[in-house]
């Protein structure tokens, strides 16, 4: 338990103002009030306990001593730390009438469940992020020590992302198994499979094991944000996907790291590939305390459902739910372009600075570090904006932006090439929840596993298309620059999809965007 206490001198009219309840961060009711004592409980909030007790002394001047007593157990394993002093700076001040939530809480109150779940899902998407850049930070040395060309990085990762086959039929089992069993598999099978690719004698070795590994980092990444989408209130969706998205960050934070020992050996780039094993026991450890979702149990049958015709004869004015295929088509040509776009972008990165721009391993990873971190801002404003704003508009503005200041970094050269970098991670860091939360928003619960199992094999294809053509492009214009402002037409078509076609789902619940559910 925490406690707080604060004394503060105010006039009389601001006096009333700490004898009212808090509405920000933490709903509280009242339980016993006067005009010079007030003791309040918590309604909703982030918050195992809370209690907050406030009397006011009248001193001889006519002005108003204020003792504040606050005690509260914070909901938020693993990362309660980095919210405890902004927590304290915001509890100094009196209650907001309004309202009006600090930038960095999320814009609908959370409770205490959905603190603590949102918690465990960022150490999860961390472990995601790490094993999902992987590949994309060691193959440029893997390809050195195995002497691979350019196109042959290319095939390899056009086959690793075939495995995103096996990614569907696990999302897939999700709806039947639950969330929470088919995370736990995933996280496992990932690690494991990804230090296979620590002895790999050659690129069909490590192609293999990768692609095992990567269907399962995105059944990780699927999977963590239904679990989120499902838990999360309607007006904090969003948000909870940007703060997913910094902590998948992290960990690929924590793998670019790697690069600054990379260049010690031809064969360093395979202890990254160890690293992953570390997470096995803490994440286990950690799934103990993962609740499946409410909404997933509240779909699960009593009894085993009939297959087929039984099906249809079983309740033909309710039918099972079913993928509603104009959303899933909408949201398929959405994820294809851009994937066909952003994971050339992504891939391509160091191989461009390493034998196009002759940065080193180490210079490579101060530049993904230094230019990659200010997009942090851009995620945490996109998730506020796009829960209080909509989807749409700040869909698009991320997009657009960028998209613009990508294709200008790979045609820069010294401080030009690092400033469009900077800019290109922020503005397209604000799209990132805003689109993020379309996949999980519009499928029921009984099929939304495999309806993202499904958006996601479509957006790899967009992706392994992209990576062909990019790599193609490359060898016949003379530098991944021109290749990249050639496929940058894909997602300028995707940002007149989002502002024309685009249900907005801001603010609505699960259950009036899919009937079916309710």
């Amino acid at each position: 338990m925490t406690t707080l206490v604060h004394r503060h001198e105010v006039d009389a009219a601001g006096a009333t103002a700490w004898l009212g309840p808090r509405r920000a961060v933490v709903v509280e009711r009242v339980v016993a009030h006067d005009e010079y004592h007030a003791e309040f409980a918590a309604d909703d909030g982030p918050f195992h306990a809370w209690s907050r007790v406030v009397d006011l002394t009248v001193a001889p001047d006519g002005r108003v001593i204020v003792d504040e007593h606050i005690t509260y157990s914070l909901a938020v394993p693993l990362w309660g730390a980095l919210f405890r002093p902004a927590l304290r700076h915001h509890l100094r001040r009196a209650p907001d009438a309004d309202g009006r939530t600090p930038w960095w809480a999320p814009p609908a109150t959370l409770d205490a469940r959905a603190a603590t779940v949102l918690s465990l899902l960022c150490a999860f998407a961390a472990v995601g992020g790490y094993l999902g850049t992987l590949i994309t930070q060691m193959l440029t040395y893997a390809a050195g020590e195995f002497d691979a060309s350019k196109g042959e990085q290319g095939v390899l990762l056009a086959v690793v992302r075939v495995g995103v086959l096996l990614s569907l039929v696990v999302v897939a089992l999700a709806d039947r198994r639950g969330r929470r069993t088919m995370l736990v598999f995933a996280i496992v099978g990932s690690c494991l499979f990804t230090a296979l690719g620590a002895l790999a004698p050659g690129m069909v070795w490590l192609g293999g094991a990768q692609t095992f590994a990567r269907a399962l980092s995105t059944v990780i990444a699927l999977l963590v944000a239904i679990i989120a989408v499902e838990e999360m209130p309607a007006g904090s969706r969003a948000f909870a996907v940007s703060v997913l998205t910094m902590a998948a960050a992290l960990g690929a934070g924590v793998c670019v790291a790697n690069l600054l020992y990379v260049d010690l050996a031809p064969w360093a780039w395979r202890v990254a590939f160890v690293v992953p094993l570390l997470a096995l026991w803490p994440s286990l450890r950690l799934a103990r305390d993962l609740p499946e979702t409410r909404r997933f149990e509240s779909s699960r049958p009593l009894e085993a459902p009939p297959t087929g015709l039984d099906a249809r004869r079983a309740d033909p004015v309710h039918p099972r739910p079913r993928i509603d295929r104009r959303r899933f088509a909408l949201l398929s040509i959405a994820g294809f372009l851009w994937s066909f776009f952003l994971s050339p972008a992504a891939q391509f990165l160091n191989e461009f600075l390493r034998t196009e721009r002759g940065f080193s391993g180490a210079t490579i990873a101060i530049f993904v570090l230094v230019t990659n971190t200010p997009g942090g801002i851009g995620i945490v404003t996109g998730g506020r904006l796009a829960d209080r704003r909509g989807r749409r508009v700040i869909g698009a503005i991320g997009i657009a932006g960028g998209v613009v200041f990508t294709v200008v970094s790979y045609l820069s050269w010294g401080w030009p090439l690092w400033l469009a970098s900077i800019v290109a991670s922020v503005i397209g860091a604000i799209a990132v929840p805003a689109l993020a939360v379309y996949g999980p928003e519009l499928f029921p619960t009984s099929v939304r596993g495999r309806a993202n199992g499904g958006l996601q094999v479509v957006g790899v294809a967009g992706s392994s298309a992209g990576l062909l053509l990019t790599g193609w492009l490359s060898d016949r214009l003379g530098g991944l620059g021109p290749a990249m402002a050639w496929i940058a037409i894909a997602p300028a078509i995707l940002v007149i999809l989002v502002l024309v076609l685009f249900p907005e789902t801001a603010n609505r619940e699960l259950e009036e965007l899919n009937p079916d559910d309710a």
